[in-house]
């Protein structure tokens, strides 16, 4: 059963339950007023045959039919009597509706009652005179009352049946139009592919929970396009990225092989086979490494991490490779709440994306120094790292995270084109930014930014 079915059906179910509890009170609101109606006319004969009878010094039997008939409306079945002491009755009415000594002797205790008999409604008084006590009981049929409760019954039936068709169309349409940026989501949702996962669902204007849902899918999207993308990345240029560098060792070593060589050229075969041995060994480290943050990017553990303790935990690594100073650590002015300095990510990966932005500026920066800037507000934690590099150019700079670009093609600097690209991934995926500002005439600023909140 589809949503808006369910929708429906539960608001008219709702609305039809309120709706049959207003009735049903009604109707016994009705009925009781009716009741308490008829028993109230009843008690007004009783009145009314008291004051007749006895106030009256003489009053002939037929006086008190021919005051009913001219000023009071006729009831169904009407019998009044009269009963006097000695239970004998005043009047000698045509009937044949008579009352038990337990009715009468019930009167005289309680002064007053009410009961129905049957079909029949019963009124029972009893008046004290100087003439004697007296017991009076007027009975008759509530035709009226039972008849317009079957109407209302009739009606009430009627609207709860029309008004529960009315609400269920009613609350369709409701769900419908509810429903229907659902709908609008359900269509995009179709169109997205492994092949198209850059697409992302359009968001609605309402902020309610459907909005939530779109973001939350859209987040789902990003981590499987990055996932994808990783993989394809792998795979695409695994391969290439390998062979280059083995081509070239085993070109080098069937030219060795194939006649004695002095010791110059040896050497040259040597140091090329280095070379080449030591961008092999660039390439399958970066590889690994991808595929390692392949392997943890959807399903990483987040975690808190003080990113100014990561900081000098890589002055000191960067202080054994490349000797004291040679990372050069500013810091601002830190706050005193930790948590300011505190993101939820996965701590080793942040490590490798920071330390990936380290190792490309010390490549293109010795023998100089390397600055890395940390700032930390109650907005942000800003991480930056500058080089005295050559610089990159603006056209360059755009394409820097790209899979296994490089910027600077001299073959001298070791490098895969492959750690940047991981760089931006981990970043992405700790809902951070990362860009690049080249500097005034040389050297270039990577820029790692999270924003608080």
């Amino acid at each position: 059963m589809k949503i808006k079915t369910r929708l429906s059906l539960y608001f008219t179910l709702i609305s039809s339950g309120a709706l049959l509890v207003v009735l049903v009170a009604l109707y016994i609101a009705v009925y009781s007023f009716f009741t308490a109606d008829f028993y109230s006319r009843l008690t007004d004969r009783t009145n009314l045959a008291s004051q007749l009878y006895l106030k009256a010094d003489e009053l002939a039997a037929d006086s008190l039919l021919q005051i009913q008939q001219q000023y009071l409306e006729k009831l169904s079945g009407e019998v009044i009597r009269i009963y006097d002491r000695n239970d004998m009755s005043a009047f000698k009415m045509d009937h044949n509706i008579y009352w038990t000594k337990n009715i009468i002797n019930q009167v005289r205790k309680d002064g007053y009652i009410q009961y129905e008999e049957g079909r029949r409604k019963v009124v029972g008084r009893f008046y004290h005179d100087n003439q004697g006590d007296f017991v009076i009981l007027a009975s008759a049929i509530d035709v009226n009352s039972q008849r317009r409760m079957i109407i209302l019954g009739q009606i009430a039936s009627s609207l709860f049946v029309v008004f529960g068709v009315i609400l269920f169309f009613a609350g369709r349409k409701f769900a419908q139009k509810a429903l229907s940026p659902v709908d609008k989501v359900i269509a995009q949702i179709r169109n997205i592919r492994s092949s198209n996962l850059h697409l992302r669902v359009s968001q609605v204007k309402s902020k309610d929970e459907i909005s939530e849902l779109i973001d939350n899918f859209n987040r789902l999207l990003a981590h499987l396009q990055n996932a994808f993308e990783l993989q394809q990345t792998f795979v695409a240029n695994a391969s290439h990225e390998l062979r280059t560098p083995l081509t070239s060792i085993m070109g080098e070593v069937e030219v060795a092989l194939e006649k004695d060589r002095d010791k110059v050229e040896y050497e040259r075969i040597l140091s090329s086979i280095a070379t080449d041995g030591a961008r092999l060994q660039e390439t399958i480290t970066s590889l690994m490494e991808l595929a390692q943050v392949d392997l943890n990017y959807t399903q990483a553990k987040l975690s808190p991490v003080r990113v100014d303790e990561l900081v000098w935990e890589l002055e000191e690594q960067w202080s054994v490779r490349k000797g004291a100073g040679m990372l050069k650590i500013q810091l601002a002015t830190l706050p005193d709440d930790d948590e300011q300095l505190t993101i939820l990510a996965n701590k080793s990966m942040l490590y490798i994306a920071l330390n990936n932005i380290i190792d490309n500026a010390f490549k293109y920066s010795e023998p100089h120094p390397v600055t890395l800037s940390f700032e930390a507000t109650v907005s942000h934690i800003k991480i930056a790292v500058t080089d005295q590099g050559p610089g990159i150019s603006k056209e360059n700079a755009e394409k820097i995270f790209n899979p296994f670009f490089r910027a600077n093609k001299d073959k001298s600097i070791a490098g895969s084109g492959i750690g940047l690209y991981i760089t931006s991934k981990i970043i992405e995926l700790f809902k951070g930014t990362i860009r690049i500002e080249p500097g005034a005439e040389r050297g270039s600023t990577f820029i790692v930014e999270f924003l608080k909140g």
